[in-house]
């Protein structure tokens, strides 16, 4: 199975994960360490370092803004971002890997993290209609996620946060 096969299908079962786990994080605080944690999984894994692959393969971005709804987008995409892809894409990887691990670190990181992840979402749909089956879940589940977070219960610490997972609330 090809990389570009496996990528869409992570991204889906984690997405899935996310969406399920935030559905019950006000009530388990299993299912919203399993919300955050699938959202770290999904950011560097499936984001940073699948984008760090497609750069070390030689992937250029071409394309990515065509389905944009407004032109500029698409042209500006096209002239400035894929003549220095290497250069939008690093600050990309750079920005998933840190917020995708800062979502592991209970309290004011976390609720900043996941914040910066609705922002990311909702702007990706300046890219393409056709996002918004991804977007409008993705924003809700890590809304109630940041919600879930905003509990004087949900967040302990880093340490007993991941570690803990056992107990429910």
């Amino acid at each position: 199975m090809s990389i570009d096969m496996v990528v869409p299908l992570t991204w889906l079962a984690l997405g899935t994960v996310i969406v399920v786990s935030s559905l019950r994080a006000r009530r388990s605080r299993r299912a919203y360490l399993v919300g955050v944690v699938s959202v770290s999984g999904l950011w560097v894994v499936a984001g940073a370092l699948v984008n760090a692959l497609f750069l070390s393969r030689g992937d250029d971005y071409s394309g990515f803004a065509d389905g944009a709804p407004v032109a500029w987008v698409t042209d500006t995409w096209e002239s400035l971002v894929v003549p220095h892809h290497t250069f939008f894409i690093g600050l990309l990887i750079a920005f998933e890997a840190v917020v995708g691990a800062l979502v592991l670190v209970a309290g004011p990181a976390r609720q900043a993290s996941l914040l910066l992840l609705v922002a990311f979402n909702v702007a990706v749909v300046s890219f393409g209609l056709a996002y918004l089956a991804w977007t409008v879940p993705m924003v809700l589940a890590l809304t109630l996620l940041w919600r879930a977070g905003r509990q004087p219960q949900a967040e302990d610490g880093p340490a007993r946060s991941l570690t803990s997972s056992t107990r429910s609330s």
